[in-house]
């Protein structure tokens, strides 16, 4: 069995056709006919029925053309491996964050990684969890910086910090003592924050706050990055809870963070990427991302 009969095949697989399937193949149709008959033969199954010049698979071939499906395409990503190894440290390395990370953080990692790599592109894209996964798995990001959980069993993953939240208010002279107190001041207040579909598991975790805080927020705004967020909380249209290492890359603003050790609920930052990725510029990334510790 060569790698051409399996071309061959799945082209029929595919067009249900002979003429078709010989004309896409820049071949004339009884080579092909012979080929798929060599095939049949060698594996001692009938692959195809035909009957009134129409062609179907057979069951042993509809299982067949999975597995064949399978190698083609676990071969097409091995030649983007072999590529990108060779391109190595003067391709292009496609990162994906999310909006609420420090990215002074991930600027300091550019900077060291253009001296280790000077002739390498970095392409930067403020992309959500759920998006950043689908990319990645895809091929259009080569690793992310996101939110758990990362539910895709393409994806390898690794944990970089735990960040607990807090309560973000326009900046007042008001003093809250207390979670009680706290409790009560946020209950009458509008929320801001993400959209639900947007950021499913940031709603979820808001919700569990609030509820174990005793009460139901009252979301009136809704935004798709933490920028937008914490600018109307600033202009005194709401209050938000957030990750407690925004306080840091947000620091300009008129705005309060108030901690609540009272309900110890956080959220996970983690790197994810496909583990088949054996560009160098993508490992070194990897190894000094996780090792420069946010403070």
């Amino acid at each position: 069995m060569e790698l051409r009969h399996l071309l061959y095949f799945k082209t029929v697989a595919e067009e249900l056709h002979f003429t078709k399937a010989a004309t896409k193949l820049f071949i004339s149709q009884p080579p092909l006919s012979r080929q798929i008959k060599e095939l049949e033969e060698e594996l001692e199954v009938q692959l195809f029925t035909r009957s009134n010049k129409r062609v179907a698979l057979t069951n042993a071939g509809k299982y067949f053309k999975a597995e064949v499906d399978a190698m083609f395409a676990k071969l097409e990503e091995n030649k983007e491996v072999v590529r990108k190894i060779h391109e190595g440290v003067s391709g292009e390395l496609k990162i994906g964050y999310i909006s609420s990370v420090y990215q002074s953080h991930l600027a300091e990692i550019l900077k060291l990684m253009h001296q280790e790599f000077p002739y390498l592109k970095t392409s930067l894209f403020e992309v959500p969890t759920l998006a950043q996964i689908k990319e990645l798995e895809h091929g259009g990001l080569d690793v992310g910086i996101l939110r758990a959980p990362v539910l895709s069993e393409k994806l390898k993953v690794e944990s970089l910090f735990f960040d607990p939240f807090v309560v973000v208010i326009p900046l007042t002279d008001q003093k809250i003592n207390g979670q009680d107190e706290l409790a009560g001041f946020l209950k009458k207040s509008p929320f801001i924050f993400f959209n639900k579909d947007f950021a499913p598991q940031y709603n979820e975790k808001l919700m569990e706050i609030c509820q174990r805080m005793g009460f139901s927020p009252d979301i009136t705004h809704e935004a798709n990055n933490v920028h937008s967020i914490l600018q109307l909380v600033e202009a005194g249209l709401g209050v938000s809870i957030l990750p407690s290492s925004l306080k840091k890359q947000y620091a300009q603003l008129k705005v309060s963070f108030i901690e609540f050790d009272a309900i110890p609920v956080n959220t996970e930052v983690v790197l994810a990427y496909k583990e088949s990725n054996k560009n160098p510029a993508l490992t070194w990334f990897i190894k000094h991302y996780a090792e420069l510790k946010i403070n």
